[in-house]
């Protein structure tokens, strides 16, 4: 379950998202869970956050997707809205990366920081399981990452599509476990 040169990804935990996603069902305290088991673990936590530039000139109203965004103008670089939610905020040292598409490769640096950092295999977190997670997990699939998915550390608007997705599209490219035995095997690890 746990590899070397492994990373994980906590995406799109912005205040906004959290504000609009949030189900009451402890979903930050798991997530923090996991970074806290990841931090103890020497596996390196990077943050990935949407920032898109005043005015989102690089949103085309063709990707119906972040069309939604810009009706909403979320995430503008500099809005407090954009920011990381405090429950789980990064540490001085841990990586940020700001991507401008729903994966966290796209119009993002991540993939040279991963490289330089000889990590091959991620564990994914983050809300949307529809959206930042699932074009994540596609992506870092072709590119060749050993994945994990903490299925509990994942949120979706709907739950019955994070349900699908968690329950039968994932695993056919990722071992999806909970926080709990994530990290219980990072204890064994050790």
């Amino acid at each position: 379950m746990v590899k070397a040169n492994s990373a994980l990804l906590v995406m799109d935990i912005q205040r906004d998202v959290v504000r609009i996603a949030d189900d009451g069902s402890g979903y930050l305290a798991r997530l923090k869970g996991a970074i806290a088991g990841a931090r103890a673990a020497g596996i390196p936590v990077i943050y990935v956050v949407m920032r898109l530039r005043p005015g989102q000139p690089e949103v085309s109203p063709r990707n119906r997707t972040l069309a939604t965004v810009l009706q909403a103008g979320l995430f503008t670089d500099g809005a407090s809205g954009t920011e990381i939610h405090d429950d789980v905020a990064p540490r001085p040292g841990d990586i940020v990366v700001a991507k401008r598409r729903a994966s966290a490769f796209s119009g993002s640096d991540l993939d040279s920081v991963l490289r330089s950092r000889d990590i091959n295999s991620l564990v994914l977190a983050g809300i949307a399981t529809s959206g930042v997670v699932l074009h994540t997990l596609c992506q870092a699939n072709d590119l060749d990452f050993g994945l994990t998915v903490l299925s509990d550390a994942c949120l979706d608007l709907a739950p019955e599509v994070h349900r699908t997705l968690i329950g039968k599209l994932f695993p056919q490219w990722a071992e999806v476990v909970t926080v709990e035995d994530w990290v219980g095997s990072l204890t064994q690890r050790a």
